[in-house]
């Protein structure tokens, strides 16, 4: 009997791990559902970014790559916003979009993607159209490969709708096995710089929690008896956040970043970009008389840097490395981070009020997925995040990300997830409550709703434009929204009802439960962004 693209495509997605499809289909991807198997799951969003990004939450939950299927160029074009943050933020995604018949390619069919391996670029690590049906099975066991080398990302294959009833070879299982590890000579001088300097610093990238080195940092940093920060606009936590080192989370403006970081003569950087801005201004990147290292995966990060000395490496052994050079500090240990005032409640339902009771009833073990940019500061200040893989949202600013996300977060493991969303952000993706429902995915949707895009009035304001046309929204039901989808949704928007919806929403709500919208009418909030600055 001869074996298929198809026959030998479904091998290899058993074989790796990659038997829940996400996608949203069309007419050129119709020969890849023949005979679907019974052992996988097709979860179906109703837009393609968000079965991007619910693809991504998965691939996060489970640490293995995930499988999307795009419908030819358009369905690619609606996606790339979600494939951007993915890129972004290393998920591995192995994405696969259809494409017209070969035979039809050369007049411009309908539905044909031009230049299909461009279109993506350069938001995935690689990109291709195979030249042979034949050759689809071996592209696309490639193509996880790299997605799942470090630095880690989505890939990218555009497969002709005729070519999954060819015939091709299967495609036997490899295994690349992908730490490595910094210069040793490299790594002894570092460590003898922490050895002599005054005050270190740790700052703790994406990168410490993608790789899963979050007992190797707070190691190093206990050994060091180091400050330790979150870079700027990190899409994960990767450091407990209780810990009494722990100081905070560095702004994405280059002069309060470099005030944050002038205490210390030498500064480490752990699997981040350095550094991340969101607001232009003329100052340096770090203050006089502070050194910075920057130890990362991606040899892509380490020649734009403007100072510092990068050391390229996976972060598990040359941590491991590092601590054990390192002598043991007997220097005093870092202030303890000072914590905003719990709130009392008044007479308007704050985005504070609302943190501050969501902190006392969110579990330890709860993932929470945040994409509330207006209150992002806050949620970082009054919910602080201990588990490794406990806090995800976006680190590169594509909105519509944070709501699928934590669906295909939670369908990872079946365990509930807490979503905090802004209105704003919720709207890009609200299809995705669909698939939610569907699947029973077991999250709490958590919407502070301050009527608008505040966080872009912010910026507004601070450079002087006021008002900023487009950023009003209001009066959008989001509890009708919710049960039009077959979501259960309740709505709070005084003080006094708040304890009660937080407790059905979050404590009462167990894991075979299905999901669950809580829609807050909150005030007293103008889109506060990071702390008033002057340019």
């Amino acid at each position: 009997m001869t074996t298929t693209v198809l026959d030998a495509v479904v091998r290899l997605l058993r074989d790796t791990g990659m038997t829940t499809v996400f996608g949203n289909p069309g007419s050129t991807e119709l020969r890849m559902f023949r005979n679907w198997p019974d052992d996988f799951t097709y979860v179906l969003g109703l837009q393609e970014s968000s079965a991007v990004a619910m693809a991504a939450g998965h691939a996060l939950g489970t640490g293995r790559a995930a499988f999307v299927s795009l419908h030819s160029a358009g369905g690619v074009g609606h996606a790339l916003g979600a494939v951007f943050n993915a890129h972004r933020d290393r998920v591995p995604l192995v994405i696969v979009a259809g494409q017209q018949a070969r035979s039809l390619l050369q007049l411009r069919p309908f539905l044909g993607a031009d230049e299909p391996d461009q279109f993506p670029r350069p938001y995935v690590k690689s990109a291709r159209q195979p030249a042979r049906a034949a050759d689809v099975p071996a592209v696309l066991a490639e193509m996880h490969r790299i997605a799942m080398t470090p630095p880690r990302g989505p890939v990218f294959v555009s497969v002709p709708e005729d070519d999954w009833d060819q015939a091709a070879e299967p495609v036997e299982p490899r295994t690349v096995h992908s730490g490595y590890t910094a210069d040793p000579d490299a790594l002894a001088a570092l460590a003898a710089r922490l050895d002599t300097c005054a005050r270190p610093a740790l700052v703790i990238g994406p990168g410490v929690d993608d790789e899963a080195a979050l007992p190797e940092a707070v190691a190093l940093a206990e050994r060091l008896r180091a400050a330790v920060w979150i870079s700027p606009m990190s899409g994960r936590s990767g450091f407990p956040e209780s810990h009494p080192y722990f100081q905070g989370f560095l702004p994405p403006v280059a002069g309060q970043l470099a005030t944050r970081l002038e205490p210390y003569d030498v500064v480490v950087s752990l699997g981040a970009p350095v550094f991340t801005y969101h607001v232009a201004d003329d100052s340096p990147p770090l203050a006089p008389g502070t050194e910075l290292f920057h130890l990362d995966c991606d040899p892509a990060q380490a020649p734009w840097l403007p100072t510092g000395t990068s050391l390229v490496t996976t972060l598990r052994p040359a941590l491991a490395q590092l601590t054990a050079l390192v002598r043991r500090s007997d220097r005093e240990p870092p202030p303890a981070r000072r914590q905003p005032a719990p709130v009392t409640a008044g007479e308007d339902l704050t985005p504070e009020l609302v943190l501050d009771q969501l902190h006392r009833r969110l579990p330890r073990d709860r993932v929470l997925v945040e994409e509330t940019p207006s209150h992002r500061d806050a949620l970082h200040a009054r919910v602080p995040i201990n588990l490794s893989g406990g806090f995800l949202t976006t680190g590169s600013g594509a909105l519509g990300w944070g709501l699928p996300l934590a669906v295909g977060r939670a369908l990872a493991d079946r365990r509930r997830v807490v979503c905090v969303l802004g209105d704003g952000s919720a709207l890009y993706s609200v299809q995705a409550l669909w698939t939610a429902v569907r699947h029973r995915a077991p999250v709490t949707f958590i919407v502070l709703d301050n009527g608008g895009y505040a966080a872009v009035g912010a910026l507004g304001r601070r450079i002087g434009i006021t008002p900023v046309p487009g950023t009003d929204i209001g009066d959008i039901d989001f509890t009708g929204l919710a049960a039009s989808f077959g979501c259960q949704a309740d709505y709070a928007d005084r003080p006094a009802d708040l304890a009660r919806a937080l407790d059905r929403a979050v404590t009462s709500l167990g894991d075979d439960d299905g999901p669950h919208l809580l829609h807050l009418r909150v005030t007293g909030t103008e889109g506060v962004l990071y702390e008033p600055w002057t340019g």
